[in-house]
């Protein structure tokens, strides 16, 4: 798909790339026992040590279920050297933790480019001239969210959108198609900051767990342009054997600059990963940001992670990128040297940290999953 028509001139949003700086990283801690059947009990240990990286970098916004909670999971951050007055509590109710998805996405537009009264972003702003001076204003992208179209447990997570939007006093935007406000998650997308957005056919247009029945290419293009201001759409085909999300991007290819991807392969053959990922790097190298081929890095897949006969989405790719530090899920396989080594050259000024995630993924999610970047304003 080449680049969307576009008035150079016109102020709307932007989401920031997620390398950019951070006012802060959401999570909310894990407590759903279901998600990690028969293996719970070393997960809030790996959230610890999450926390405590990412705290020593940026202010972690962690949510809790109650006060109860609270005092519980401070004794673990304490015993963990992850307590920090970095670390911010709120007492909301949460059926799971992945925030990536349940969470708004937050934007940035010039000051005069405010959404309506609906929580659309006003036509009228949208073709203005005059974007108000260099003055940027912090919005959040508050989409509906029904737990990937596959569980019906979600009365809760589908309010923190909006509790992270109140909370950081950013406006919220509603996006809407026809009369229907728009279902997406996160994790289904990834952006360069500079117009560009990448996702899967699978995901968004697949006929399982299907979110939106009544969107086609075209709509979704057009609601990435109003609501993100994205000019570029590179449709990949296929996500990873055993994602639960059916094709989420983020377990699969990732910006890692405004011109440059890296992208997961696997060299097996009879893998089912195999050709899938064949296919969407063919159509990367197809694909163009303004005119130019992308850059593409390969970055190798794990060994199959498979525990109660189920293939799990073990992937290298998702990582998640704060200030001055990434974050990638390892898997005690020998690739996981070649993936951090891969990382390091592509993130030179940041600290790369392998976080185990053998017993994480069980819960079907990892680094980027979890999390979700508040752009600093």
């Amino acid at each position: 798909m080449g680049p969307r028509a576009a008035n150079p001139a016109a102020p709307g949003p932007r989401v920031p790339a997620e390398w950019e700086p951070h006012e802060a990283t959401w999570l909310a801690w894990p407590h759903y026992r279901d998600d990690w059947p028969g293996k719970f009990e070393p997960i809030p240990w790996v959230y610890a040590e999450i926390i405590r990286h990412l705290a020593r970098r940026e202010r972690v916004e962690l949510i809790v279920n109650d006060a109860a909670s609270e005092k519980r999971i401070r004794k673990i951050l304490d015993r963990s050297n992850a307590l920090s007055d970095k670390v911010r509590f709120h007492r909301w109710p949460t059926n799971r933790v992945w925030t990536r998805d349940s969470g708004c996405t937050f934007v940035t537009t010039p000051s005069l480019a405010r959404p309506d009264s609906r929580g659309r972003m006003s036509p009228r702003v949208l073709k203005a001239g005059n974007t108000g001076g260099s003055a940027s204003e912090l919005l959040a992208v508050t989409w509906r969210f029904n737990a990937w179209a596959k569980y019906s447990n979600y009365q809760h997570d589908e309010k923190i959108g909006s509790l992270m939007a109140e909370t950081a006093t950013a406006s919220k935007i509603r996006p809407v198609f026809g009369k229907q406000r728009v279902v997406l998650e996160g994790g289904s997308i990834d952006v360069n900051g500079q117009g560009s957005l990448l996702t899967t056919e699978e995901c968004l247009l697949g006929k399982v767990q299907q979110r939106n029945p009544k969107m086609k290419r075209s709509d979704y293009e057009d609601v990435f342009a109003e609501y993100l201001g994205i000019k570029n759409v590179i449709w990949l085909g296929s996500g990873i054997a055993g994602d639960d999300t059916h094709g989420h991007v983020d377990d699969i290819t990732r910006f890692v600059a405004p011109d440059t991807v890296v992208t997961a392969v696997e060299t097996n053959p009879d893998d089912p990963n195999y050709e899938p990922l064949r296919e969407n790097i063919r159509r990367l190298r197809a694909a163009n940001r303004e005119g130019k081929p992308l850059a593409i890095i390969e970055l190798p897949m794990p060994a199959p992670v498979i525990f109660e006969a189920r293939r799990l989405p073990a992937s290298y790719a998702n990582f998640y990128i704060a200030n001055g530090v990434v974050l990638v899920p390892v898997f005690n396989d020998p690739n996981d040297r070649i993936a951090l080594d891969i990382l390091a050259d592509v993130f030179p000024d940041r600290e790369v940290i392998g976080i185990y995630s053998g017993d994480l993924i069980w819960g079907f999610g990892a680094m980027h999953c979890m999390t979700q970047q508040q752009p600093s304003g």
